[in-house]
């Protein structure tokens, strides 16, 4: 079964989809004028700025940390160390440069979630991939918008929202509580600590509290949580480095030298090229999600009326997860050569810490393990949102669906600590894949709208008529994109 797994990852991660990610970000990034970079500050000042007036059901910057819980989670602890052990340092280039490339895509994602989002009987906003390709493009591409929903249903409950998560929880309890494995426990023929049994449960019963709210209990959990932690998860990354300061050039140019397959003997430069390219954008991808569709579905929710600022409020969602968390991440792990230890998942990132700071393995075991369990807890939360709005559509609105599907995911998260990290890790790369196919395809036929909108956007920001002129006018005063 791995066997044919990674046969189907191969398949489904090959050149032609490497091409689609990069491809739909270099035409955003060029339509769009560099937006990822030019507007920044604007977004930066419109994620903690909620829009008024605007129609949704949750604020813009709760509607972002919903996002953000979602993709913050183990793949910007073990997802990076998993990449840069399989595909080298140079992993971590590529990761970087789809999320750079990312910020323009989710930026359209998000653009496009609000402009074509509906509203039901009750007032409760309806939008995402299915919606903006359906009202998008018409109903004659509605196949396309069954195809990303039925994925992205199950990609929610067997792979990026469930298993893998609940796996980086109890492997990093494990790790810390009992790494000789002494006190274990024989379930399915096979031995498993009772760390992994308490810590999974725990989580299952508190992730089954929280979903019973809804999205609006959802996005007040995310809201808390998700600042938090990435405040402290990034300082105790920047003092790392900070220690390891004088290894910093040396690092930077073994990253590149790996990117490019420099260091691979004659001939074998171009695989171990595209090794590092799959690697690290497969992770940059199941990190950040930017392209995958799922965040313009938390988008949809967000109080707001401008489809444009909607829309750089969710470019940061990239901004913050990719080139700030993962890079630190990824940063730290090749400062201590943990990336060649022979560990593997949390392992490798509890390794760096205890070598990079001046702790002990237990403490850096204690710490990274909050971290990755507050990380992966909301990414639980939010895929759970995320897999009932794509169910709801494939049914209609069927709320008893909804329902029995939500303990279908929950009984997912108990079950996902007892199978194997590669096997999760391949299961959710799979799911991604064809998730991102149809949403890709998408915003290549809409990219025209999403040009038209921007130009018009920033031509009224800059003619005045929007009130957020005189507030941003000292951090971006190249409004007019003509």
């Amino acid at each position: 079964m791995g066997d044919i797994l990674s046969k189907i990852n191969s398949l489904i991660w090959g050149a032609p989809m490497i091409v689609l990610i990069l491809g739909i970000g270099i035409i955003l990034t060029v339509g769009c004028r560099m937006i990822q970079i030019r507007r920044l500050p604007l977004a930066l000042k419109y994620m903690v700025k909620n829009e008024e007036g605007g129609q949704g059901d949750v604020t813009s910057f709760q509607a972002l940390c919903t996002a953000l819980s979602a993709t913050i989670g183990t793949g910007n602890i073990v997802g990076v160390a998993t990449a840069i052990v399989a595909g080298g340092p140079g992993a971590l280039f590529w990761l970087e440069l789809a999320g750079l490339l990312g910020m323009a895509t989710k930026y359209a994602e998000g653009l496009l979630a609000v402009k074509y989002r509906t509203f039901d009987d009750h007032g409760k906003a309806l939008g995402g991939p299915f919606y903006y390709i359906e009202n998008g493009l018409g109903q004659k591409w509605k196949w396309l918008a069954k195809m990303f929903a039925f994925f992205g249903a199950i990609a929610g409950v067997i792979g990026i929202g469930t298993i893998a998560q609940i796996n980086g929880i109890t492997s990093a309890a494990e790790t810390f509580f009992d790494p000789e494995k002494m006190n274990t426990i024989t379930l399915f023929g096979n031995e498993y600590s009772w760390a992994v049994i308490i810590s999974g449960i725990v989580v299952t019963i508190l992730v089954a509290i929280v979903l019973i709210g809804g999205v609006q209990r959802i996005a007040r959990v995310s809201e808390i949580i998700v600042p938090l932690m990435i405040v402290i998860y990034v300082g105790l990354c920047l003092f790392m480095i900070a220690m390891n300061i004088s290894k910093l050039p040396s690092v930077i140019v073994e990253i590149v030298q790996s990117a490019f397959g420099l260091r691979a003997v004659s001939g074998g430069a171009m695989g171990a090229m595209m090794i590092a390219m799959q690697k690290g954008i497969a992770r940059g991808i199941f990190s950040n999600e930017s392209g995958l569709g799922s965040a313009p579905i938390a988008a949809a929710a967000a109080q707001s009326k401008e489809p444009v600022r909607q829309g750089l409020v969710s470019m940061t969602g990239t901004f913050i997860d990719t080139l700030v968390v993962c890079n630190m991440t990824g940063m730290a792990i090749i400062l201590t050569g943990a990336w060649k230890t022979g560990l593997e998942g949390s392992a490798v990132t509890i390794y760096a810490f205890s070598e990079a700071l001046p702790i002990s393995q237990t403490i850096a075991s204690l710490l990274l393990m909050i971290c990755l369990a507050f990380f992966a807890f909301t990414t639980i939360l939010g895929w759970n949102y995320y897999s009932e709005r794509c169910l709801s559509y494939l049914t209609g609105g069927n709320t008893k669906f909804s329902a029995v599907f939500r303990w279908v995911y929950i009984f997912a998260v108990f079950i996902g600590p007892y199978l194997t990290v590669s096997a999760v890790w391949t299961i959710a790369d799979i799911f991604n894949g064809l998730m991102a196919f149809p949403n890709i395809v998408a915003l290549i036929l809409l990219s025209p709208v999403v040009f038209k909108e921007t130009k018009s956007y920033f031509a009224r920001l800059s003619a005045g008529e929007l009130e957020e002129l005189s507030s941003v006018s000292l951090t971006d005063t190249s409004f007019d994109d003509d």
